[in-house]
């Protein structure tokens, strides 16, 4: 594969690993497993039971679980041909796929911030209005 087309192949298979990954750790569709590992990532008794399941609520550290699932589905290796482009095509889509949720998640914040202040204008017209 040409070094242009793997590109485009890291670029594009880290969208779908942002979203499991974000999807998974943070939307109401998965709130109840998502609360019974928060509780034993804290509250377990054996040091590894909580690690594991801390491991799967964090959307840094689950993406590479997602990462190696994309990995084994789509043989995707970058810059070299061997084990050593999966290494290097993990790591690199890892990154790329946290890039797009930090923006993500800046996106939302923003989106919150101004839903905020337009409740907060429209209550005080309507305030004004009384």
């Amino acid at each position: 594969m040409e070094i242009v087309t793997q590109i485009i192949w890291l670029f594009i298979l880290a969208i779908p690993i942002a979203c499991i990954s974000w999807t998974v750790t943070h939307e109401e569709i998965f709130r109840e497993p998502h609360e019974f590992c928060v509780r034993r990532s804290k509250n377990d008794r054996f040091l590894l039971s909580r690690k594991f399941f801390y491991l799967l609520t964090c959307e840094y550290c689950f993406s590479h679980y997602v990462t190696i699932a994309f990995l084994i589905l789509c043989d995707y290796k970058l810059l070299l041909n061997d084990w050593r482009g999966y290494i290097l095509a993990g790591f690199s889509l890892v990154f790329v796929a946290n890039v797009y949720m930090s923006l993500f998640a800046l996106l939302r914040q923003a989106i919150k911030k101004e839903k905020v202040e337009i409740e907060k204008i429209e209550s005080e017209t309507e305030i004004d209005k009384q």
